[in-house]
């Protein structure tokens, strides 16, 4: 049975316990399988790669996402475990990305799949709706060190259907919004012992998500764009004595962060902050501290920040943070921070196939997304232990001088190493030190990888 190489077990041993001895085998295949297989991550290219397509039990590889017991959740949970360990000192925050994506899927067989907003395919002035199923992910916001960037890496997905989807299948509908905070206090209870900043883009702003992070024991910091209409208040006045009634939750109404924007009074601060693309941007903010209210929850407490562009390139955009005391800048940075998980996803779908899988069992679709993401985190990690005091090669041309390591470069790190290892056992010293022994099935599962790129 082919196996891992040697120099990247220590990542993936961890993992072992979550299955059987049989179970383990077929999976370490699938797992090299997707790494090396270019293209679409089915199962079959997976098995191509590998150099087992004649393999007469195949249908066994495909148990392991329809069939075996296993529990993703759990997976999760050893998954942030090694980032955590590997990237994240001691005495720094955790730092996690939140947001959805659209694995665009067709098929009558398909039960969760729904018609929603195509975030990549609308702009401002043109909507665009496609069948699929949506997911929500938590990435962990890190440092490599061969990237000037924050990398986001991906630990926790979840399917998130349409509300007419789960009426349409008899279930409990769950918004987005409330699988995020259980996301949330579940790895809370993960990193009981961390302090933890949650960052999510505007779409995903409630009221209530911020209660969920603000009344925990060890409260989570949640950052996240802020509406310029949102109804803010001020803090109530002490309720004098003896006045019966119940007491006020919040004070007079503030002015709307649109009628700061706009009000000749507002006394801007001007700075250089991080932007994205790792340059820097002027830009002018003001900010402070108010209850956020909606109808039907407490008011949620927040620091907001409001920002403009003095060159008018961009639009003036808010953003709030439930820690009081946080610096605006800070915010800010955090905020910043979620534009890679935008570039994760697109990395995901360029270089691990994610949405070309083409499965039609209801776990192995539950399973399979999930586990392309993970890919995500775990070639990232393969890739720092094999480049560890090392230089990390990087793919240049003469038409293209490439500064720093992508994760196309990673994952080329990974393969390298992944083709040495199954071969390399083999070599055997000959009278023409030149060439090498390879065996049948991995040669020929190499020369398919080649012949079949596109």
């Amino acid at each position: 049975m082919l196996t891992i190489p040697q120099e990247m077990m220590p990542v993936i041993l961890p993992f072992v316990a979550l299955f059987s001895e049989t179970v383990w085998d077929y999976a370490q295949i699938l797992l090299l399988g997707a790494v090396l297989a270019p293209g679409k991550r089915t199962v079959s290219a997976a098995l191509t790669v590998m150099g087992l397509k004649d393999d007469p039990q195949y249908q066994n590889y495909h148990r392991v996402l329809n069939r075996a017991q296993w529990c993703g959740l759990t997976a999760s949970r050893i998954l942030l475990g090694l980032l955590v360990a590997t990237f994240v000192p001691a005495d720094a925050p955790i730092v996690l990305g939140i947001d959805e994506t659209l694995e665009r899927r067709r098929g009558e067989r398909i039960k969760q799949k729904g018609v929603f907003r195509d975030s990549v395919r609308s702009s401002k002035k043109y909507l665009v709706h496609s069948f699929g199923l949506r997911w929500v992910s938590m990435m962990l916001m890190v440092a490599v060190p061969w990237s000037s960037r924050t990398w986001a890496l991906p630990f926790l997905t979840l399917n998130a259907p349409s509300e007419a989807t789960n009426q349409k299948n008899g279930k409990r509908h769950k918004t987005s919004i409330d699988w995020i905070r259980q996301m949330i206090c579940q790895v809370r209870r993960w990193l009981h012992n961390r302090v933890m900043v949650v960052v999510t883009d505007g779409g995903l702003a409630a009221v209530k998500l911020g209660l969920t992070c603000v009344g925990m024991l060890l409260p989570v910091t949640w950052v996240s764009r802020l509406r310029l209409d949102a109804r803010l208040y001020g803090w109530p006045e002490e309720q004098a004595k003896g006045k019966r009634g119940v007491k006020a939750k919040k004070g007079k109404r503030q002015p709307s962060l649109k009628v700061r924007l706009l009000d000749k009074g507002t006394k801007w601060l001007k700075t250089e902050v991080a932007w994205y693309g790792g340059r820097t941007y002027t830009i002018e903010y003001v900010f402070g501290q108010a209850l956020w209210y909606t109808p039907g929850f407490d008011p949620l407490p927040i620091r907001w920040v409001l920002v403009r562009d003095p060159a008018g390139k961009y639009e003036a955009t808010a953003f709030l943070c439930t820690d009081l005391t946080a610096d605006p800048l800070q915010i800010l940075h955090w905020f910043i921070l979620r534009w890679n998980v935008e570039v994760t996803f697109e990395e995901a779908r360029a270089h691990l196939g994610m949405e070309t899988q083409r499965q039609w069992s209801e776990l192995a679709i539950a399973r399979t997304t999930p586990v392309l993401l993970g890919l995500f985190s775990l070639v990232t990690l393969w890739a720092y232990h094999l480049t560890k005091d090392k230089p990390f090669p990087v793919r240049t041309s003469a038409w293209y001088a490439k500064k720093k390591p992508t994760f196309s470069d990673a994952l080329a790190v990974v393969r390298r190493q992944i083709w040495f290892g199954l071969w390399g056992k083999y070599v055997e010293s000959t009278a023409k030190p030149d060439y090498v022994l390879i065996p049948t099935a991995i040669f020929n599962g190499l020369v398919e990888a080649m012949c079949y790129t596109a």
